[in-house]
């Protein structure tokens, strides 16, 4: 169902998608969703999860795999941009960030992954610092936030199908990284 309401949520937008564009798309009756689900929007919820997985746990084991901070730096960013224009689980995501303000699930659920966001930044940030490997040129909670930031902002511009590519965003987040005094390293495998 995930994968249903990720495509015709690409299709039809979050603003204008019904259970019947879900159903249609999974090749079900709304009454079979409905046996499964209470709502479009416990489907929604679903498949935010599943994006917040992605941006949150996965991303959390890529970089867990990585032994010094440089590299982690490295994956953290490029697993936190969207694949490119035609990743539909980070489009949701971005959409999921208009509904915050009307939904309080919604909003929780968007804090959540920026307080997971920003906890890995800090993390990777405080290990890179104490290591040595890193000599940062700000307060790391400011430097912090500001990769979350980038990352978001650029993530946009990629689903939505400008001109910026994701080797653009990777190659300007990159330069931010080092004038940051966190240069990053060239991952490995």
């Amino acid at each position: 169902m995930v994968d249903a309401a990720l495509d015709a949520a690409a299709e039809h937008g979050l603003r204008n998608l019904s259970l019947t564009d879900v159903a249609n798309q999974a090749g079900v009756t709304r009454g079979a969703l409905l046996y499964y689900y209470e709502d479009l929007d416990a489907i929604l919820v679903e498949a935010h999860a599943a994006g917040m997985r992605r941006v949150g746990e996965e991303r959390e084991a890529l970089v867990a795999q990585a032994a010094h901070p440089a590299e982690q730096l490295a994956i953290a960013i490029r697993a936190g941009l969207p694949s490119g224009p035609d990743d539909a689980l980070m489009r949701l995501l971005y959409e999921f960030d208009v509904l915050a303000g009307k939904s309080p699930l919604h909003d929780e659920l968007v804090q959540q992954l920026y307080g997971e966001q920003l906890g890995l930044y800090r993390r990777i940030l405080a290990a890179g610092v104490e290591s040595g490997d890193f000599a940062l040129t700000g307060p790391l909670e400011d430097i912090a936030m500001n990769f979350v930031a980038l990352e978001d902002a650029y993530g946009l511009h990629i689903v939505a199908g400008g001109s910026i590519t994701v080797a653009d965003a990777e190659r300007a987040i990159a330069l931010f990284a080092r004038q940051a005094g966190a240069p990053l390293a060239v991952p490995r495998g």
